[in-house]
């Protein structure tokens, strides 16, 4: 059914075909994922409605991560040139990550900062044509140590992270473990035990599967209430 702006736009996602209405309303602009006919926004893909105040896009449930600059990504070191590290980060280009974009200053052999089968936190800085770079000077990223990587479709990221971060806090607290999402669907776990671990890596896979489902977080809940 189609919302109309004098309904409650912070609703639950829903899911949505192309070519569908979303919502109806002047006052509302299309973003990613849709765009307007008349007075309606229209999906042009298939995904889950997202309505944001006023901003309405489709967050798809398929597809390959494209960088965009400011994502924060994680990645694999798979190369080394003489002024910096190439990485994987799971897009259709491999990224580069330059010696000016590291906190300490770098010389000598480039393998002991960052060594090839490295994980690296990392920010996108830079996006242009098919050339992808990458900076580390800003807190919470470098070498991911320790912990497990796990990888889910980038396109599920939104659904486990949550708005303003209310799911990924809630399996954190849960099973007490550090977790860091990369916007390309890799991500870092890291708790005191395998135990805990395991437990937030089939926590984010439930959120996964679930992804599609209205009132998630509650499921989530019941998820672990029933795991204790």
């Amino acid at each position: 059914m189609i919302k109309t702006e004098t309904e409650e736009t912070e609703s639950k996602r829903e899911l949505i075909v192309p070519g569908e209405a979303i919502i109806k309303g002047k006052d509302y602009l299309p973003g990613d994922g849709a765009r307007r006919e008349g007075e309606e926004i229209i999906a042009t893909r298939f995904g889950l409605s997202d309505i944001s105040g006023r901003l309405v896009k489709v967050i798809p449930l398929s597809g390959i991560y494209m960088p965009r600059i400011g994502n924060v990504v994680i990645g694999r070191v798979i190369d080394m040139t003489f002024n910096g590290w190439i990485i994987d980060i799971k897009a259709p280009y491999l990224a580069f990550l330059p010696l000016a974009e590291c906190p300490k200053y770098v010389r000598g052999d480039l393998s002991e900062y960052h060594d090839i089968g490295d994980m690296i936190c990392c920010k996108v800085l830079s996006f242009r044509g098919k050339g992808v770079d990458l900076t580390i000077m800003g807190r919470g990223l470098g070498k991911l140590e320790d912990g497990m990587i796990i990888y889910i479709n980038s396109n599920k990221v939104p659904r486990v992270i949550g708005r303003d971060g209310s799911m990924i806090n809630l399996i954190k607290e849960e099973t007490k473990c550090e977790i860091v999402v990369g916007q390309n669907g890799l991500i870092w776990i890291s708790g005191k035990t395998i135990e805990e671990e395991l437990k937030a890596k089939e926590a984010i896979l439930f959120v996964v599967e679930k992804s599609f489902v209205g009132g998630l977080t509650e499921k989530v809940k019941e998820y672990f209430g029933g795991k204790k």
